[in-house]
């Protein structure tokens, strides 16, 4: 039987099927009260041809079915009453002669007999009562189950089929129930299942029971997804049955695509960021040699032109003095560009954005042992930002305290928006590592500065402050207590707020 089937079933045998209305209901509580009675009517009809051989004795035994239909159906107050009319029928209209002494003894046995059976009656329903609301109970919950599940006998025949498997394939319960479960298999699984059935039952080899593992399924429309898959093995009346659980998978590998191409693309964007800030500074340091060459071009010009007019060196030089000045002129528009950082900004939620950074920073934190806490103030959400770029401000500083906490105990990372100075937002990254060395505190956010070693470039520090100050904003570090760092960093407000 399907699920739901056995569901409104047991639904309907505790008179919970609402089309039954309080006519079934009145009609099961006096059941028992006329179905009992007609018993011990027919039983005294019995009684009453067999009169001629009985005499003025009762029987009363010929009463005890009507007891056990009352029992059975209604429990111990109606076979109570069945007990009381038998014996009133029995000393009124059996017994009308001389009054017989066994029939008052037969009567009190016959009495204390009715009430054993009712209260076995009563101990039974009650009993039956309580399994059929414990299975409709365990019914409803495997119903809502959001995992399909899904139950084979040891020859592949499907027994059971969820609502979640029935979203899951595409099929309904009625259509697969009694069919091999290969039929939600591709190929080449769907023909080998079986020979891995068997094998199973002549090795006792356990392969995938126990095991979540990943495998394929098929759609009722032929369509494949994966899935993940956890047998469990049972056994009951000598038959074993085995129990799986399965999870579609398809939207969790479109999450971590998309996922990766985001995290792919703040990598790109980081080197990115490093390639500009590396051309900035070698532009900032190649620029001043060029203004020397093209000073030190222009003195021995006017020296030459003084000892010799004539020298033919004289025009080589002023055009090498030229083109000195014209290639300092392209490192200039150079460092013009990477400092002026073009972007695409609009507005976005910083809540939004923090937790996506931290969906990429945190990858692996949890193993670590890393306690992660954001704490977002409700008030601070809109900022006007370069996603992107911000996300990488986040992210580079996740990564640099996951690396500080190494080592560290105990290991507790906090994330907090709160509003920030001149009416800006502020983001502060807070952990609980070793600190900053004073030493370097001062230059930490200048190209080439690093506290990784021989491990680190020193550039992502200096990104962070270009990203961040060509947003309008600033950034910097403080002390935590007793110990680690604090990294704050001020963003614009897309809620016009800015400068309250």
């Amino acid at each position: 039987m399907p699920p739901r089937a056995a569901t409104r079933t047991t639904l309907a045998m505790h008179g919970w099927e609402q089309k039954s209305g309080f006519a079934s209901l009145a009609r099961a509580r006096w059941a028992p009260y006329v179905l009992g009675g007609l018993a011990a009517a027919a039983a005294a009809v019995v009684r009453l041809v067999l009169d001629p051989l009985l005499g003025d004795r009762v029987v009363f035994l010929f009463f005890v079915p009507a007891l056990l239909m009352a029992a059975g159906t209604g429990g111990l107050v109606p076979t109570l009453a069945v007990t009381v009319g038998a014996i009133a029928v029995g000393f009124g209209v059996l017994a009308r002669h001389a009054p017989v002494a066994g029939n008052v003894v037969d009567a009190v046995l016959f009495a204390g007999l009715g009430v054993g059976i009712g209260v076995g009656g009563q101990w039974l329903r009650r009993s039956q009562l309580d399994a059929t609301g414990r299975q409709a109970q365990l019914q409803a919950i495997l119903d809502t189950v959001p995992d399909a599940m899904i139950v084979i006998d040891e020859r592949g025949a499907l027994q059971s089929f969820s609502p979640a498997a029935e979203r899951l394939f595409g099929w309904t319960a009625a259509e697969v129930i009694g069919r091999n479960v290969s039929m939600l298999m591709p190929s080449p699984d769907q023909e080998a299942h079986d020979s891995y059935l068997r094998r199973y039952k002549d090795t006792g080899e356990r392969r995938i029971i126990g095991l979540p593992r990943v495998v394929t399924a098929q759609r009722k429309d032929g369509s494949a997804m994966p899935v993940e898959l956890f047998v469990g093995e049972s056994s009951t009346g000598g038959r074993r049955f085995f129990t799986g659980f399965l999870q579609d998978l398809t939207e969790r590998r479109a999450a971590e695509a998309r996922l990766q191409a985001a995290r792919a693309e703040l990598v790109h964007m980081s080197r990115l960021s490093a390639m500009g800030e590396m051309a900035a500074a070698l532009a900032h340091e190649i620029n001043q040699p060029l203004s020397a060459i093209s000073n030190y071009l222009k003195g021995g010009q006017r020296l030459l032109e003084a000892e010799n007019p004539d020298s033919r060196a004289i025009p080589a030089m002023a055009r090498a003095a030229e083109q000195s000045l014209r290639a300092g002129e392209i490192i200039r528009r150079l460092r013009e560009f990477v400092a002026r950082g073009e972007s695409e900004r609009q507005i976005e939620s910083l809540e939004k954005l923090i937790e996506e950074s931290a969906a990429l920073g945190l990858v692996g934190g949890r193993e670590r042992g890393v306690s992660v806490q954001i704490i977002r103030d409700p008030t601070v959400d809109l900022v006007f930002v370069d996603k992107v770029q911000v996300q990488q401000v986040v992210l580079n500083l996740l990564r640099n305290a996951l690396e500080a906490m190494e080592d560290c105990q105990p290991k507790e990372l906090r994330i907090a928006t709160s509003p920030g100075e001149h009416g800006l937002a502020m983001v502060s990254v807070t952990d609980t590592g070793p600190g900053i060395s004073p030493a370097i505190a001062d230059r930490l956010f200048q190209p080439f500065v690093t506290t990784k070693g021989a491990q680190g470039m020193g550039v992502g520090l200096s990104i962070c402050r270009t990203i961040v100050e060509a947003h309008g904003g600033r950034i910097w570090v403080e002390p935590n207590t007793p110990a680690g760092t604090v990294f704050k960093f001020t963003l614009p407000r897309g809620d016009g707020r800015e400068g309250e």
